[in-house]
């Protein structure tokens, strides 16, 4: 590595070292959570065939709990994407026992809440509440999830509030720039299907066939509850089993995802009459269940580092350069920029992804991520709606939710070879989507990693 690529090493870590100086002594001393302890707080079972986690935390004044739904994009169709999405959002209004006024009141009253959206992998209905009013919400989240009124009223006043998103989505360059990013790297695949949904398919969906996509969407096969606060296991089993419990089974069985095509580098050009153009250049990467997962981790972070140390402060060529791992069953990672000399920032950003394919990161680098790691992940895990979602992402893509107990561990044994093995790996044939002025961008360019 050159002096000035260490130059570069020392000015980012440099900030983090004193934020993350006493986590990385606890790390290496010992001091964090035992795995086996963690994995000893969780309880699972079975209702029926909906299989359920709950994560006791005691003394947590707060509840939170997840249902989700397996299969996410393959749940739907070109024909009606961002059903599930609107089935959802649309059910959480109101239940049959609970009218929208009555929830709203009884949200705000306790300081609760309670959402649902839909996601690639899988979707969910979420709540959190405080301990003491976790029977209240408990009752309420049931009725929302398996009995929704669907009212017309309801699902018009939703509908109207996801066509507005999706017009803001189609007019910001953002919004246009993931859509092509989309179409680029998801076209006959999967993914394709949005589960947002696009205003032509939102329009046209009514009440009753919300309804009749919920009947078929509730089914216990379907279904993953995962609870996480200072609930009884054997209390939650016999509220589970006297709501969810009456369900049918069905027969649902999960289908595994094609691999995306990144065969070879791709430049997709949307042309806007702005004066900054947006890149976003995609490529492969491993799954949450891959063992790459943890050297790509790494890789990309450093990445996202170089790129922002090299084309915003070096060079001031772009305000938010970045690089990120995704975290889909059918994985990708990106570089992404905003700039008036696109080819320039582009240039750079391959620069350091070449970087990271011919020169092994130093050790103590790796040292300081693993340290870096450290603190964002229990930073990030401190609320029980963060673990809901870590032990249900893992349970449903990641092998299982005890996995979600290894990650710190599976970070730190990440060596400089790996990462140098990840990137050359996984960060080429980039599938690149450009919003902007097109006789600005020079392919060729795009194309030489």
């Amino acid at each position: 590595m050159s002096s000035i690529q260490h130059s570069a090493f020392r000015k980012i870590f440099g900030l983090v070292v004193i934020l993350i100086f006493v986590s990385i002594v606890e790390a290496q001393t010992g001091k964090i959570d035992n795995i086996a302890q963690q994995a000893a707080l969780v309880t699972e079972f079975d209702v029926n065939g909906m299989k359920v986690i709950v994560k006791r935390r005691a003394a947590a004044p707060t509840v939170a709990a997840g249902l989700f739904i397996r299969g996410g994009a393959r749940n739907i169709t070109d024909k009606n994407s961002g059903i599930e999405n609107l089935m959802l959002t649309s059910a959480v209004e109101a239940g049959k026992t609970f009218p929208r006024q009555t929830v709203r009141r009884e949200m705000a009253g306790t300081g609760s809440s309670i959402g649902a959206g839909a996601g690639r992998d899988f979707s969910t209905i979420s709540f959190a509440s405080t301990r003491t009013n976790f029977d209240r919400i408990w009752e309420i989240f049931t009725d929302v999830a398996i009995n929704p009124a669907f009212l017309p009223e309801d699902v018009d006043r939703v509908r109207a509030q996801t066509l507005a998103g999706l017009r803001e989505s189609e007019i910001s360059p953002d919004g246009a720039l993931q859509a092509l990013s989309n179409r680029v790297v998801f076209t006959g695949h999967p993914y394709a299907n949005d589960v947002i949904g696009n205003s032509k398919t939102i329009s046209a969906f009514t009440a009753a066939d919300l309804r009749a996509f919920h009947q078929k969407t509730m089914q216990t096969s379907r279904l993953l509850l995962v609870v996480v606060g200072d609930i009884d296991p054997n209390d939650l089993k016999a509220r589970v089993t006297a709501s969810f419990g009456k369900l049918p089974r069905g027969e649902y069985k999960e289908q595994s995802l094609p691999a995306l095509d990144f065969s070879k580098g791709t430049v997709e050009i949307v042309p806007r009459a702005i004066q900054t153009n947006y890149v976003q250049g995609n490529f492969d990467a491993p799954a949450l269940s891959n063992p790459d997962y943890f050297p790509m981790r790494v890789a990309t972070t450093i990445l996202q580092q170089l790129v922002y140390e090299e084309v915003r402060v070096k060079r001031q060529l772009s305000y938010a350069p970045n690089a990120e791992l995704n975290n889909f069953a059918a994985n990708t990672a990106n570089i992404y920029v905003t700039a008036v000399d696109a080819n320039q920032a582009v240039k750079v950003m391959l620069e350091q992804i070449n970087m990271l394919k011919g020169q092994p990161i130093r050790e103590d680098v790796i040292a300081g991520m693993a340290g870096q790691f450290l603190t964002n992940y229990y930073i990030g895990q401190e609320t029980n709606s963060a673990q809901v979602g870590e032990l249900a992402r893992y349970e449903l893509i990641g092998g299982g939710w005890r996995n979600s107990f290894e990650f710190l561990n599976r970070i730190r044994e990440v060596k400089p070879g790996d990462v140098q093995a990840a990137a050359n790996k996984y960060m080429k044939n980039i599938r690149f989507a450009v919003v902007g002025e097109s006789s600005a961008i020079n392919k060729s360019l795009f194309l030489q990693n």
